[in-house]
């Protein structure tokens, strides 16, 4: 058989398939191998490749327009694999006629390997792919991309794989779609990214969505979850305030589910920690302003700065007890109230609060008092400080 005279052709059908020559029992639908025509029937020809693996293909692959076989025996040509089936390894040469391209496109449809064709033009519902041989089949629009297609025409002139979804009237009507391979392409970077994550790793995402649980974020195609308690150190009341769909976030990995494909994310783990200096900064004894966060049946909450906030621990009402006799009902949200700090439990985040007695709040008006009337200190005139100790002397009598 003369092969040069196809060669060319036979090539530019070799890009329909990933070449792969591997010869053996580890076959793969589409690997294009070399083989030697070892015997010939009316119905098969039977290969031998080098030895390690025997097959067929339909002979009408290789007869002319008279339905002369124009291979012989010892002849070596390259072909595709299909499928096995009982041990026996079914093959394919190059499509060269409508006949064979309809037999390939229905092994294509029986096994389920990817097809390479050129997405000739846009029709009504979809778009007409052509295949060697010149056949034709349509891809509905729903089956070219996993999303919504915005330009249908930069589809034009493409070549693309495709899995063959029906083969019906002998080849008439052929049905494609590329959600498939698309699908399995991204399961596998899915997986990929999966495998690269790590807790406690830092990573960029895109705020994709927000509701009053917290908000999703997308990480190289991945969705994540920021709950509103990740979102910032402070109480957020309402998280469009903090952030907004398609806003570039750092944020970090605080879980992976890899059973459930789940992942939890954290805002505030990429923010200043402010509890980290908060022994140094409330100590025990300290008297500090703070503004009422929350009201609640054991106490009241009173933030000292975002993100810190103290309890002031109150007994429980027993029943039956009047209300307006304690501090929970004359408070509101957003009040200011000045307190003592009772002790700082750093690691659990705790500070408890205490609120001034009627004696501490008069000693701490006296000291305010007594800062008043202290003299100046720096360029104060001699006149000022004369006076200053003969008034003292009159307070002492």
């Amino acid at each position: 058989m003369k092969q040069d005279d196809g060669e060319k052709e036979e090539k530019s059908f070799a890009e329909l398939l990933e070449e792969s020559p591997m010869p053996g029992d580890r076959l793969k639908p589409g690997d294009r191998l070399e083989a030697k025509v070892v015997r010939i029937t009316p119905e098969w020809i039977f290969i031998d490749l080098d030895g390690k693996t025997e097959g067929y293909l339909d002979s009408g692959e290789v007869q002319d327009k008279s339905g002369n076989i124009t291979l012989n025996v010892g002849d070596r040509i390259w072909v595709y694999f299909l499928w096995a089936r009982d041990g026996e390894k079914h093959f394919t040469t190059h499509i060269k006629n409508a006949e064979a391209a309809r037999n390939y496109l229905e092994y294509a449809a029986r096994s389920g390997i990817a097809v390479e064709g050129t997405v000739e033009k846009e029709i009504k519902g979809g778009f007409l792919i052509k295949f060697k041989g010149n056949i034709r089949a349509f891809c509905p629009y729903s089956q070219m991309e996993l999303g919504r297609i915005e330009n249908p025409s930069e589809y034009v002139g493409k070549n693309l794989d495709f899995v063959v979804t029906g083969y019906t009237r002998r080849g008439r009507s052929i049905y494609l779609s590329r959600r498939p391979i698309l699908e399995a392409n991204l399961e596998k970077k899915r997986k990929e990214l999966w495998d690269s994550l790590r807790e406690g790793a830092r990573i960029m995402g895109k705020i994709t969505s927000i509701h009053n649980f917290g908000a999703f974020a997308d990480i190289n195609g991945l969705q994540g979850l920021i709950p509103a308690s990740e979102i910032d150190w402070a109480r957020v009341k309402d998280i469009h305030d903090v952030l907004s769909v398609g806003q570039d976030i750092e944020v970090v990995i605080v879980k992976l589910d890899q059973e459930k494909k789940r992942i939890t994310l954290s805002r505030k783990g990429v923010l200043p920690d402010p509890w980290e200096n908060a022994e140094l900064k409330y100590p025990t004894g300290s008297r500090h302003i703070g503004y009422v966060s929350r009201v609640v049946p054991f106490g009241v909450f009173v933030t000292l700065e975002p993100g810190v906030d103290g309890l002031i621990r109150l007994p429980r009402r027993k029943e039956g007890e009047k209300r307006g006799r304690d501090m929970r009902d004359k408070l509101k949200e957003g009040q200011s109230i000045e307190v003592k700090i009772e002790n700082v439990i750093r690691d659990k985040k705790r500070i408890s609060l205490a609120v001034m007695t009627e004696k501490e709040e008069s000693a701490c008006a006296e000291d305010r008092r007594g800062h008043a009337q202290k003299p100046p200190r720096g360029f104060g005139s001699l006149g000022d400080v004369l006076r200053y100790r003969m008034q003292k002397r009159k307070d002492k009598k």
